[in-house]
C-alpha cells in the first residue's frame, strides 16, 4: 500500500514538472505566415486530405493565416474557422506582381489552365517563343494574359522579360491590328463536356440558341473575356464559356483525298472519341490495320471505322500511307542538333497495367497508376524536343512483357525507357535506381540516373545491373528506372504527388537529352 502511494506521488510530481511528455495528437508542423488562393475556387477541408469533408472555400486572391503544415496540406484560419487546403492550390505570402513583364514560352504546347492546378481545364496553349502578359507569380505557377485568355502556366516552362514601355506616338490602329492578328491565330475550339449551351451574347443571362456536344470542333470568330464566339455549322454564330473546352491555333484540316490512309504500328492501339490521350477509348486496333482519314486536328487523325462511326488516332502511333512494308532505309533523317531529339524514336514503357497492378504502397497507392501518369508527362517533353514517342500502353490494360520488347524492336527504338516504382520488405529503404543489363545499355542508364539526380531529392542508388526481361531480351539501348519506394511510408507520400511526377519526368528528359548529346560528340 505504501509503495503504491509513493509511485502515485512520483508520477504526480513528474507530471507537474513537465518531465513526462504529452502525447502528440497532430503530426503537423507549426508554421506561420499567410497563404493566397491561386485557384478560382479552393476547397477548405476538415482535415489534411481529399477524403475529408469540405467545410468552406476560398476565392482566387483570398488570403488566410497559415497555422501549420502536414505534408502537401496547409492548415489555415479562414474567417472564424480553421481548416486545411492543398498546398498546390495556394501560394505562401502575397502573390508577386509581374504585370510589367512578358512571359515567353520555352516549349511547344504549353497549357494555359483555368486554375493553378494540373487537373484544371486547359483554356489555350502557347508554343515556343509565344509571348503573354505576365500578371502575377504564384510560386510554381504564373498568371498570364494570352490572346484574350487569362489563366495559369507552369513557371518552369517560361522565361520572364521586361516589357517595353508603350510609345505614345504609336497609332491606335497598330494596337487594333495586333489584337486582330492574335484572334486570327485562335483557329478552333473543341468542346470538352457532354453538352454545352450556346448563347446569343457573352453572358449567362443571354438567350440560349442551341447546344453543342463533346468532341465537336468549331471555328473561332472572336473572344470577350473568357467567352468564345463560335462559327456554327448553320452559318450562324454563338457564344460559349471557354472553361468548357480547349482553344487551339490549329484548325481541323480536311483530308486532301478520301483515299488517304494511315497504318497502325502496334497491337492494341487506342482510337479515341476526342483528340486527347485522356479521352474515352472507342475501339482498339492491331498492327497493320489500315484506316481511312476523314480529317486531322493537330497531332490527331480523324478516321472512319467499319461501323460508320469516326474516331481519333494519334499521328505518332501510325504511319501515313497504305504501305505495310518497312520504312525506306534511304529516307533522309532530319538533322539533329544538341538539345533536340529530331529523328529519334523513343519507346516509353509504363510498368504493369490491367490485372497486373504492380506493387501497392502502405498508403494503398497502385504502382500501375503512377507509371502511366509519369510516362504521359515525359512523352510530352520528348515530343516537344522532336522525338517520335511510342507508348507500350496508353491506358490501364495488361501488356505482355515480350510484347513490350517486340514493340521496341519493331520501331527500331533509339531508346527504351521502362518506368516503375519500387518496393521491398524493409520499409526503411528509399531512393531511385536506374537498371541496365547489357554493356550497350549502361551508358543510357548512367545518363538517365544523372538526370534524375539533378531533379529528385530522394537517395541516389545509382545505375546498376538488373536481370529484367525487358532489358535482357532487348536489342536496343534500354533502361528500367525505379522512381522511389512505395514500401516506405514517407517516400510513398512524396512520389504519389503531382509535383514529384513532374520533377521525375524532367529528370528522365534531361538524362535522355544528355545521352543523345553525348552521342553527337563521339
Amino acid at each position: 500500500m505504501q509503495r503504491r502511494f509513493l509511485l502515485t506521488l512520483l508520477v504526480f510530481i513528474l507530471a507537474l514538472s513537465g518531465t513526462i511528455p504529452m502525447a502528440v495528437s497532430n503530426p503537423a508542423q507549426a508554421d506561420s505566415g499567410e497563404v493566397t488562393a491561386t485557384g478560382s475556387t479552393v476547397n477548405v477541408r476538415s482535415g489534411p486530405g481529399l477524403s475529408y469533408e469540405v467545410i468552406g472555400s476560398m476565392k482566387q486572391g483570398d488570403t488566410a493565416q497559415q497555422i501549420s503544415r502536414s505534408g502537401d496540406w496547409i492548415e489555415i484560419r479562414h474567417g472564424n474557422a480553421d481548416g486545411w487546403v492543398a498546398s498546390w492550390l495556394v501560394s505562401t505570402g502575397q502573390a508577386q506582381d509581374t504585370s510589367a513583364q512578358t512571359a515567353v514560352s520555352s516549349v511547344d504546347s504549353l497549357n494555359i489552365r483555368a486554375q493553378a492546378d494540373l487537373s484544371s481545364a486547359v483554356l489555350s496553349k502557347m508554343n515556343a517563343g509565344d509571348q503573354a502578359q505576365a500578371i502575377a507569380s504564384h510560386g510554381d505557377w504564373t498568371e498570364v494574359q494570352f490572346r484574350n485568355v487569362r489563366g495559369f502556366v507552369s513557371t518552369q516552362y517560361i522565361s520572364l522579360t521586361e516589357q517595353k514601355a508603350a510609345s505614345t506616338e504609336d497609332p491606335p490602329s497598330e494596337e487594333h491590328a495586333e489584337t486582330a492578328q492574335a484572334l486570327e491565330k485562335l483557329s478552333s475550339f473543341r468542346i470538352a463536356v457532354d453538352a454545352l449551351n450556346v448563347r446569343a451574347e457573352p453572358s449567362l443571362n443571354a438567350d440560349i440558341q442551341g447546344s453543342v456536344k463533346k468532341g465537336q470542333v468549331f471555328n473561332v470568330k472572336g473572344m470577350d473575356g473568357n467567352w468564345v464566339q463560335l462559327e456554327l455549322t448553320d452559318g450562324k454564330t454563338g457564344w460559349v464559356y471557354a472553361f468548357y473546352g480547349e482553344l487551339s491555333d490549329q484548325p481541323v484540316q480536311q483530308a486532301n483525298s478520301s483515299d488517304e490512309q494511315v497504318t497502325v504500328l502496334t497491337d492494341g492501339t487506342n482510337l479515341r472519341a476526342q483528340a486527347s490521350t485522356s479521352s474515352e477509348v472507342v475501339i482498339r486496333a492491331d498492327a497493320g490495320t489500315q484506316l481511312s482519314v476523314a480529317g486531322k486536328e493537330g497531332q490527331w487523325y480523324l478516321v472512319a471505322l467499319e461501323d460508320g462511326r469516326q474516331a481519333y488516332i494519334a499521328d505518332w502511333v501510325v504511319r501515313a500511307g497504305t504501305s505495310t512494308g518497312p520504312a525506306d532505309a534511304e529516307t533522309q533523317q532530319p538533322e539533329r542538333k544538341a538539345g533536340t531529339l529530331n529523328g529519334l524514336t523513343i519507346v516509353l514503357d509504363p510498368g504493369h497495367g490491367g490485372n497486373d497492378g504492380g506493387t501497392v504502397g502502405v498508403r494503398k497507392t497502385n504502382e500501375k497508376d503512377l507509371t502511366l501518369k509519369t510516362a504521359e508527362i515525359l512523352s510530352h517533353h520528348l515530343r516537344s524536343a522532336g522525338a517520335e514517342v511510342v507508348m507500350t500502353r496508353q491506358s490501364d490494360v495488361y501488356v505482355d512483357l515480350r510484347h513490350r520488347v517486340s514493340e521496341s524492336h519493331q520501331v527500331a527504338a533509339d531508346a527504351f525507357i521502362s518506368i516503375h516504382y519500387d518496393a521491398t520488405e524493409d520499409s526503411t529503404v528509399s531512393g531511385f535506381t536506374s537498371y541496365y543489363q547489357h554493356p550497350y545499355q549502361q551508358k543510357l542508364a548512367e545518363h538517365i540516373n544523372g538526370g534524375l539526380a539533378g531533379k529528385l531529392t530522394l537517395d541516389d542508388r545509382g545505375a546498376r545491373k538488373g536481370n529484367y526481361l525487358v532489358l535482357r531480351d532487348n536489342r536496343q539501348a534500354a533502361v528500367l528506372v525505379e522512381l522511389g519506394f512505395l514500401s516506405n511510408f514517407n517516400e510513398e507520400r512524396i512520389v504519389s504527388s503531382d509535383q514529384f511526377r513532374e520533377q521525375a519526368a524532367l529528370g528522365l528528359y534531361n538524362g535522355i537529352i544528355s545521352y543523345f548529346d553525348s552521342e553527337l560528340s563521339e
